[in-house]
């Protein structure tokens, strides 16, 4: 059994097989959005802050926190961002950034262990991430891609991988501390991704035995009603063994896919989880419990709708 623990000053999560799915929050990222972008870039975070709090409201384990602006301060930018969020939540961050000097502005300021997003195959982003993985202890992000680009071949993405893993072990980072990415593409534009993909996480998980993890809105990028192929993508990535994913919370059908991933895999033990994100409260009043709650809501349906 593998298990990725990281934590935060006051609280851990544990990314593993047969535990409940991690989400990792995804709004924590300028990249197209303007105004956000536009806010960092002059200092000011109160967005970052609400996106933060909203996510943890919608029940994320983790946030992923980016601050790519072009033509800005990109590791100041990051290490304030993840002190601010820090702050105002207990959850682990995912520190995401493409820029090293960054990441490693970030991870100096952090209190806990962080997941660093990303290391690639690529033979000097390597030699540059994975020391300093391995000097503070974080775990990191394997993205399945290396100097030749991301092959649309699985077995060669599984060997970046493997490559990724090895690596890792030689500056000390054990494979419970690499989360494998192993890259989603758009479904639009490649009618195999969603199998390359499937395909991947079982064999990272049954080969090489490391946890897994993706960019979850990849995959219905340019298609309409994208949140119900984008839930429907991530509960049969889990049947095939992913452990967690960046993805937004926020959409109530992507995360009800997932949550009811976790019932049918037996990775929520006696349905708890479910039952307390859907149980319905009872009607003020009725002690007769959802049954009663229920009825009460369609014989006033039509005025409660009136007044949405």
């Amino acid at each position: 059994m593998t298990d990725t623990i990281l934590s935060s000053a006051t609280k851990e999560v544990v990314i593993g097989f047969d535990r409940p799915f991690v989400m990792i929050g995804e709004k924590i990222n300028p990249t197209g959005r303007k105004l956000l972008a536009e806010e960092m870039k002059a200092g000011d975070f109160t967005r970052v802050e609400k996106d933060a709090l909203d996510q943890v409201a919608a029940g994320v384990h983790m946030l992923d926190v980016n601050a790519g602006i072009p033509l800005a301060d990109e590791p100041a930018l990051l290490a304030e961002a993840v002190k601010l969020v820090q702050s105002v939540t207990d959850v682990p961050i995912s520190i995401d950034s493409s820029i090293v000097e960054a990441l490693e502005a970030a991870i100096a300021v952090y209190e806990g262990k962080p997941l660093i997003n990303s290391v690639t195959g690529e033979e000097e982003v390597m030699e540059r991430v994975l020391p300093f993985v391995a000097k503070y202890g974080a775990a990191v992000v394997a993205v399945s891609n290396d100097d030749t680009g991301i092959s649309e071949d699985p077995n060669v993405r599984f060997e970046v991988a493997r490559t990724i893993i090895n690596r890792a072990a030689d500056h000390g980072i054990p494979k419970e501390d690499v989360v494998v990415d192993p890259l989603v593409m758009p479904i639009g534009a490649m009618a195999t991704a969603g199998r390359q993909v499937f395909e991947l996480v079982s064999r990272l998980r049954t080969e090489l035995a490391v946890n897994t993890t993706c960019g979850a809105s990849n995959v219905s990028f340019g298609l309409p009603n994208r949140h119900a192929v984008t839930g429907s993508f991530l509960a049969m990535a889990i049947s095939h063994g992913m452990t967690s994913a960046i993805m937004n919370p926020m959409h109530r059908e992507v995360k009800a896919a997932v949550m009811a991933a976790d019932v049918l895999n037996n990775q929520d033990p006696n349905c708890a989880l479910w039952i307390a994100e859907n149980r319905e409260p009872p009607a003020d009043g009725d002690e007769r419990g959802a049954r009663g709650g229920r009825r009460g809501g369609r014989r006033g349906g039509r005025r409660g709708t009136a007044t949405e």
